[in-house]
């Protein structure tokens, strides 16, 4: 067990923690861990942060039947008026410092920050707290952020790193979209997700290894695109998807519980356990969101002149990616593409202001108007219970959107520390019983 250190000093004017600061040193001993929200896209990124010599171990407590030993520690260390996927990252954080898995005198946890004013920017700082309150003060908090909200020296994106990161998104949403497309129809269940693991590992070894050169050349990384839609359309049973096709479920709402099997309790195999086909936008769609804001702040308020017109670069060159990718898809007709943006952000015009930007803001709307606009009329709105913004551009669309279509099938899922998981899939089923009527 590692030796305990003296806790880090907090200011007399803030009961904010100071920050521990993740040296160079640190870089060569420290193992970084990051919380389970992507798991596709996390593997991947994993990966290439290991490839450019850091050590990072994506977590999986709580994902295994243990997700109980999470939420306590999140409870405990959390005030209980914070979002639940707040609690949950930060309760995923102390359940395996407290694991005895590690050497606390060499581990890192990386968060991410968009800038927005929600979980993902502010919840860095509930988690410097929690970790003083368990012991764990000398624990380093690392910010992955492209805002310039914090720095660290031992922990830098560096140029070469960028594209890959980038690739890492486009790959991930490829493969979580097909993974999904394909789970339902397999003969031999497990097929997809093992193939899936295998082009993950594959993917970022060649974006960092001794080939990258060739690897990263956009003609090779366009191939890549063609060989895995090859290998999950070959999977045995899927050749039914158009004959027998199954009913098709879409999944919306906040980013962590959307995605995170922690965060959903696993909705994505129990919608597949059901015999229906989950449908997901990617998590590009988010990061232009996220970019499209920037773009809006200039035209709707007239600040951040300059920064608009990075971003403006930034939305062109983010489109002409997805646009590629959507025409190699399509090239496969087993396979149903994902939604251009640049169609899916004018789709919530009619129902809420693109100021609505907290939280998901109109993205969610939209969301759920781009899946009824592909023919999924069955949609569950995930949303952390007590999330105000997501409360409104979620379940509070439901009754304008089924005025204007009222065969639409919705359902609102709240997820709590005190919901009970038989209760959500209770409701999720009586609404598939409505779909297969």
């Amino acid at each position: 067990m590692s030796k305990k250190k003296e806790p880090i000093v907090v200011s007399a004017y803030s009961d904010m923690p100071e920050r521990v600061i993740f040296t160079e040193e640190m870089r060569k001993t420290h193992t970084i861990l990051i919380p389970n929200m992507l798991p596709r896209h996390f593997r991947i990124i994993s990966q290439v942060f290991n490839n450019y010599g850091y050590k990072t171990e994506i977590l999986e407590d709580g994902l295994h039947g243990d997700a109980r030993t999470v939420i306590d520690a999140g409870l405990k260390y959390v005030h209980n008026d914070a979002c639940y996927p707040a609690l949950l990252v930060i309760g995923q954080f102390i359940a395996a410092l407290k694991s005895g898995r590690y050497d606390t005198d060499k581990v890192a946890l990386l968060l991410s920050q968009t800038g927005g004013g929600c979980r993902a920017s502010n919840y860095i700082s509930l988690l410097r707290k929690a970790l003083v309150k368990a012991g764990f003060a000398h624990v380093p908090v690392i910010s992955l952020n492209f805002s310039g909200l914090e720095s660290m020296p031992g922990f830098k994106i560096t140029l070469p790193m960028i594209p890959r990161l980038l690739y890492a998104i486009l790959y991930g949403d490829l493969i979580m979209m097909l993974t999904n497309q394909c789970r339902v129809y397999e003969t031999v269940k497990g097929t997809a997700e093992a193939l899936a693991d295998e082009w993950s590992i594959r993917l970022a070894n060649e974006m960092t290894g001794p080939k990258a050169r060739k690897a990263m050349k956009y003609r090779h990384i366009k191939e890549n695109y063609r060989a895995i839609i090859r290998d999950f359309a070959a999977i045995e049973g899927v050749e039914n998807r158009r004959t027998n096709p199954k009913v098709r479920v879409g999944v919306v709402g906040e980013i962590y519980v959307k995605f995170s099997p922690l965060g959903n309790n696993g909705l994505e195999d129990f919608l597949v356990s059901e015999g229906a086909e989950p449908v997901l936008a990617g998590l590009l769609d988010f990061c232009l969101y996220v970019v499209s804001n920037n773009i809006l702040d200039y035209e709707l308020y007239g600040v951040g002149k300059m920064r608009s017109k990075i971003y403006k670069i930034a939305d062109r060159f983010f489109l002409k990616k997805q646009r590629d990718l959507i025409n190699i898809v399509k090239e496969q007709p087993l396979f149903d593409p994902p939604t251009p943006f640049a169609h899916t952000r004018t789709l919530a015009l009619d129902y809420v202001g693109m100021g609505a930007k907290m939280g998901e803001g109109w993205l969610l709307t939209a969301e759920i108007l781009e899946l009824i606009d592909e023919g999924v009329g069955n949609v569950v709105i995930t949303q952390p219970f007590g999330c105000l913004p997501n409360h409104i551009v979620g379940k509070g669309m439901m009754k304008p959107i089924k005025e204007d279509q009222p065969e639409v099938n919705l359902v609102a899922i709240d997820y709590d520390a005190g919901a009970t998981k038989i209760n959500q899939d209770n409701r999720i089923k009586l609404m598939l019983a409505n779909a297969k009527k």
